[in-house]
């Protein structure tokens, strides 16, 4: 994987940089939130990996403003703020994974693999419909009726989950280990929130709704009431 890693601690770099490069990884390097911004519009990379304190430019403002170019490109962050509030505001900027520092090598890697495994994902279709709408993954274009429906990234993922599993019952559970990447339960409404807003968009001003909630399950995506 070509990886770019946003690290302003000169000995962690180094010590990812020569790990992930013998793992076969081609690893670039940013030592400032500035430069790191600059590579990752400008570069083409596999994964981003940002610390969250950087200098000039911090790591949660330059995946947002990567997030508002409609750069997906998955990211991971890296952060010694471990708190369940950290971590949520983490992901809840854009970021695609969250590692509180200090981590063991072997787990950055692990999750890594994970995360390209679902980026690229080669082996489902590039579109998905239910009803009268339309993903396109590889345009990241949704579409009901026609109309286009622009979506954040989270919402992008989450749609995309659920079209994966249409007529099938999604719990909370699925969404956090498989949206958010969480294996634990952070306590918030995270996933109350986002279902919210991605209800409002693909629902609201039509006349069927398509996102159901299953009261005390989850959610389920199909034509049927």
């Amino acid at each position: 994987m070509h990886i770019l890693l946003i690290e302003d601690d000169q000995s962690a770099a180094a010590y990812l940089i020569k790990g992930l490069s013998e793992n076969r990884h081609q690893v670039d390097h940013a030592s400032d939130g500035d430069d790191g911004l600059h590579m990752a519009l400008t570069g083409e990379y596999d994964i981003l990996v940002v610390d969250r304190m950087l200098p000039k430019r911090d790591g949660l403002s330059i995946i947002r403003m990567l997030r508002a170019d409609n750069n997906n490109t998955p990211v991971l962050v890296l952060s010694a703020m471990g708190e369940v509030d950290d971590r949520v505001e983490g992901l809840r900027a854009g970021g695609d994974d969250y590692l509180v520092k200090p981590y063991a090598f072997a787990e950055l890697l692990a999750r890594l693999d994970a995360m390209a495994r679902r980026s690229a994902d080669i082996d489902g279709p590039s579109r998905l419909s239910v009803g009268d709408l339309e993903l396109d993954i590889f345009k990241h274009k949704v579409t009901r009726a026609g109309r286009v429906i622009r979506l954040q990234p989270r919402e992008l993922r989450l749609l995309e989950f659920f079209m994966r599993h249409t007529g099938q019952v999604v719990t909370r559970t699925m969404l956090l280990e498989q949206v958010w990447d969480f294996h634990f339960d952070p306590q918030t409404n995270v996933i109350d929130t986002q279902i919210s807003r991605l209800r409002s968009k693909i629902d609201r001003d039509f006349e069927h709704p398509l996102l159901h909630t299953v009261r005390g399950v989850g959610y389920r995506l199909d034509e049927s009431p």
